[in-house]
């Protein structure tokens, strides 16, 4: 059941919230509504994986009580075991199929695949895992009782693409008073957020698909306008399409009077590639900061060490996007352009911020067709016509060069989706009728042409 579909938006969320506001005055019985309404939205994609699922959390909950108990012995063994644990699931259901490809083709033998369907969020709620055992070794954590957790991993406004959250954060919202008051204000602040992301997702990032789609599906008959064209929208289809997705999710939670962290901060305002990577998708970078770079050292044992954590991170970080060289090298380019930022700051030269700007966009833009392109040899040739000016003018080029503007606008211009929120604006008349229309616009957009998936879906 996607966010942007007429199921959930009209049936499946109403319901939720509509008996949540009869339930949530007792607490446990509102938890035991939201657990069962996440786990009957993981079900509508595939009831077989509800099972793999549930298996993966109660595993790591029980290893969860092991490690809390201080009084066990080889605590630190139970954690490696249980993390040991999420890797090798994610690693069976999402690059089998690759390692076994790059196998056969070093080999120069027949193919082998086992076509091994990926379950839902897996590359989320392993390493939301992750970091809750981290965690609670660390002490971090010191109880937890298994409707809590379940809670905290199933939660579905943040199950499928995030953010990826912390226990600390989350849980404890679930005994203050704003899980149980303020409703209305809720309610309305978080439809606000939801008709924000429905209309980015819906109106803007599906209509940057269609020439993003069309120019990476026939890469070889671009020219070096329709090239641009094609790598242009395809960074703004992402940018609206995760950004939208972000505020669908915050939206979703805030109706329950959960208030889930911030995973998008304007990235295409950032002024260096370190910039950049403190707004997209912030709790992913939250995550292998804390998870994987503190411990492998950070920046405390020199240069050297820094540089190679810095690309062993981004290594990861391409490999956790998705199984294949483009998605790896796509990680490999903004480890190597972290490495590049660090260098140069020791040099203390400063730019101007709208040079800096420019210069991460381009490097962002270029690394994002490396992480579209069906394989290397279409990223070679969207690159070569990008950089051999042609300036062959069609009537055709208009509409999108025109969008492509709007969007740099949108996006250098306007303000967060959150920032319109914390202001209050669902308050006012004016911002209610807006976000009104656009729902409307919207929801008639996708009875029309149908829901499409969120490009995170396919992590």
């Amino acid at each position: 059941m996607l966010f942007n579909s007429l199921n959930y938006l009209l049936i499946f969320l109403p319901i939720c919230v509509l008996f949540f506001l009869l339930i949530n005055k007792n607490g446990a019985v509102a938890k035991l509504w939201l657990i069962g309404c996440s786990l009957f939205f993981y079900t509508c994609w595939n009831p077989y994986y509800l099972i793999l699922f549930l298996s993966s959390i109660i595993i790591n909950y029980i290893c969860s009580i092991f490690i809390l108990d201080n009084s066990t012995r080889h605590r630190r063994i139970i954690l490696y075991t249980g993390i040991t644990f999420n890797i090798l699931l994610i690693g069976y259901y999402k690059y089998t199929d690759f390692l076994l490809n790059t196998a056969t083709q070093l080999l120069s033998i027949d193919p082998i695949r086992l076509d091994i369907i990926l379950p839902l969020a897996i590359s989320f709620f392993t390493f939301q895992q992750i970091a809750y055992l981290q965690d609670c070794y660390k002490g971090e954590i010191k109880q937890s009782n298994f409707i809590d957790y379940i809670l905290f991993i199933s939660f579905f406004p943040q199950l499928i693409a995030g953010p990826i959250v912390q226990f600390k954060e989350i849980v404890p919202q679930f005994y203050v008073k704003q899980f149980k008051s303020h409703v209305w204000e809720n309610i309305l602040a978080g439809l606000v957020l939801l008709s924000f992301g429905l209309f980015k997702k819906v109106i803007i990032a599906d209509f940057f698909s269609i020439w993003a789609n069309m120019g990476f599906e026939a890469v070889q008959s671009l020219n070096f306008i329709s090239a641009w064209i094609t790598s242009l929208s395809y960074t703004f289809q992402l940018y609206f399409d995760f950004s939208g997705y972000t505020d669908m999710a915050l939206g979703a939670a805030m109706m329950f009077g959960i208030k889930l962290p911030q995973n998008f901060n304007s990235p295409y305002k950032a002024t260096s590639i370190q910039d950049f990577w403190r707004r997209w998708h912030i709790t992913l970078g939250r995550f292998l900061k804390n998870y994987l770079y503190i411990p492998l050292g950070g920046n405390r044992k020199g240069k050297i060490r820094t540089c190679f954590n810095l690309l062993l991170v981004f290594f990861i970080a391409g490999i956790w996007h998705g199984a294949g060289w483009t998605f790896i090298l796509w990680g490999i380019c903004h480890g190597l352009a972290l490495v590049v930022h660090r260098l140069w700051s020791n040099l203390n030269i400063k730019l101007n911020n709208t040079l800096n700007c420019c210069i991460t966009f381009l490097f962002v833009n270029f690394a994002w067709i490396l992480f579209r392109s069906n394989d290397l040899h279409d990223f070679n040739v969207i690159i070569s016509k990008m950089i051999h000016p042609n300036l062959s003018l069609s009537k055709y080029y208009v509409l999108p060069i025109m969008s492509i503007l709007v969007g740099f606008t949108i996006c250098l211009f306007a303000k967060n989706s959150n920032e319109y929120v914390d202001e209050k604006i669902y308050e006012k008349p004016l911002y209610i009728a807006i976000a009104s229309i656009t729902t409307f616009t919207a929801l008639a957009t996708i009875i029309i042409w149908n829901a499409n998936e969120f490009l995170y879906f396919q992590f």
